[in-house]
């Protein structure tokens, strides 16, 4: 049995791996999508609000098949799902270079979002909070740090392969890269025998049953709710400014270059606070994680005023990817801590979805923002009430931390 009980090279390979997929995601994120909006909308002739709202159903989508696709994770296996899925995203990804209407982009925002944004970040993470005992806050940090610079640093590069080439040929590149980096690595990954799914061994060798909340009861819990509130916050704000990121910072004098180049701080501020509070949440309990990141969250959405080209442009993005890593870092360790491990697939399925779901409805209602008030001002004012209510949900929250370990 498998159980990574302690820092070892095993325990720092496993989290590496599962770190690089996670950055192998980059073409179904926001993130990544965001150098390929505008020439989307060139290309085939359609509103920003069409094309959010394209996004959106894709989106939707798929984020609604994640309780299923968790639940599914816990019979097949983690290793499985990454194969199955690898190849699903990569497959998609190259349909994508193939788009001709809005139609069919929903189809492949369906894909896109499916495979990348949510069945691949599922099923790495989950195998992290399956096999990993020993400091599971750190790894998860330090596989979400991992993940966050690569896709944050991918829009550069994606947007440097739509200027030397176009859009479709830039699909089909990704396309390769995702089979040929993803697969090589899930075959070295724990098999389902190995994962600690039912049983598992104390450090004394002894054998004991791995106990935790059904669905049902872990959805009763504010705790459940508070992780779910801040996720929601931060895949709707995050979302909706990595969408339009180039139009948004376009309006504050930011080249696109300029404004894909923000990426790299978020880079730099999501490795530091994945990190730093998925250490903290091990010892700690995890509302003090959720009131950073959306105390950062908030800063990044105010600074939308005074944001323009240059070290301002640093700080709005360092701000935002701080919030994404600080989530990063707390929130499967936070369930896995509250619910135990019996059922945390289909746990982190429903959480995930509800994420998911965030990002979906994020673009559209800033697109609608912008179209009703002319700018992005007042739909950011607006949407700020969503860190202030997790913050306040985790000050009431009383949810015990480790009642199953």
């Amino acid at each position: 049995m498998v159980s990574f009980t302690k820092i070892s090279y095993g325990w720092i390979a496993l989290v590496f791996a599962a770190g690089v997929i996670l950055a192998m995601t980059a073409p179904g994120q926001t993130a990544g999508l965001s150098p390929f909006t505008d020439p989307l909308i060139q290309e085939l002739g359609v509103s920003r609000t069409a094309i959010s709202f394209s996004y959106l159903i894709g989106t939707l989508t798929g984020a609604l098949t994640m309780p299923y696709f968790g639940r599914l994770i816990d019979r097949i296996g983690s290793k499985t799902a990454i194969i199955a899925v690898g190849i699903g995203l990569s497959l998609v990804i190259y349909l994508a270079s193939f788009v001709s209407d809005i139609f069919n982009l929903t189809a492949i925002y369906i894909g896109l979002r499916f495979f990348g944004q949510g069945a691949l970040t599922l099923a790495a993470t989950t195998l992290i909070a399956k096999t990993v005992l020993h400091r599971p806050g750190l790894a998860l940090g330090m596989i979400g740090a991992i993940g966050a610079a690569g896709v944050s640093m991918a829009p550069v590069g994606f947007e440097r392969l739509i200027a030397l080439t176009d859009f479709r040929t830039a699909f089909q590149i990704e396309a390769l890269l995702v089979l040929a980096i993803v697969i090589p690595i899930a075959l070295f990954l724990p098999g389902k025998k190995l994962e600690v799914a039912k049983d598992e061994f104390t450090e004394t060798g002894t054998l004991k049953t791995v106990t935790g909340m059904s669905v049902s009861e872990a959805r009763k819990t504010l705790g459940f709710w508070m992780i779910a509130t801040a996720m929601i916050t931060v895949g709707l704000v995050s979302t909706a400014f990595g969408f339009h990121l180039i139009s948004i910072l376009g309006l504050q004098g930011f080249s696109p270059l300029e404004a894909a180049a923000t990426f790299i701080p978020q880079t730099v501020g999501s490795l530091l606070l994945a990190v730093f509070v998925g250490g903290l949440t091990d010892k700690y309990h995890p509302k003090f994680g959720v009131i950073i990141a959306m105390s950062l969250m908030a800063l990044s959405m105010l600074m939308l005023f005074i944001v323009q080209p240059g070290f301002l442009g640093l700080i709005f993005g360092f701000l935002i990817g701080s919030s994404q890593g600080a989530m990063k870092g707390v929130d499967t360790v936070a369930l896995v801590q509250y619910f135990g491990r019996a059922h945390i697939g289909e746990i982190r399925g429903w959480a995930h979805s509800i994420g998911l779901v965030s990002t979906a409805l994020g673009p559209i209602l800033l697109s609608l923002g912008l179209d009703v008030f002319g700018n992005y001002y007042i739909p950011s004012l607006l949407l700020l009430l969503l860190p202030i209510t997790a913050i306040v949900l985790a000050i009431i929250d009383q949810t015990p931390r480790d009642r199953y370990v």
